[in-house]
C-alpha cells in the first residue's frame, strides 16, 4: 500500500518526495510513509468508534 501511495499524486506521495529531497534513503522514506498510513488508519478507526459510541449512547 505504501508503494502505491508513493507513486500516485497524493499528499502521501508529496511527503515521500519531500523525504527523498531531504536526502533520506528510499527505505527510510518508505518506512516513514508506512507509519504515516498506519497513523491515518488508526485515527479513522478511533473517530469511527467514537461516533458509533455516541450514537449508541442513550441520554438518561
Amino acid at each position: 500500500a505504501a508503494l502505491a501511495a508513493c507513486r500516485g499524486n497524493s499528499p502521501i506521495a508529496t511527503a515521500y518526495k519531500t523525504l527523498l529531497k531531504a536526502a533520506k534513503p528510499k527505505r527510510v522514506a518508505l518506512t516513514a510513509i508506512m507509519r504515516k498510513i498506519i497513523t491515518i488508519a488508526n485515527t479513522r478507526v478511533r473517530d469511527a468508534l467514537r461516533e458509533q459510541n455516541e450514537i449508541m449512547t442513550v441520554p438518561a
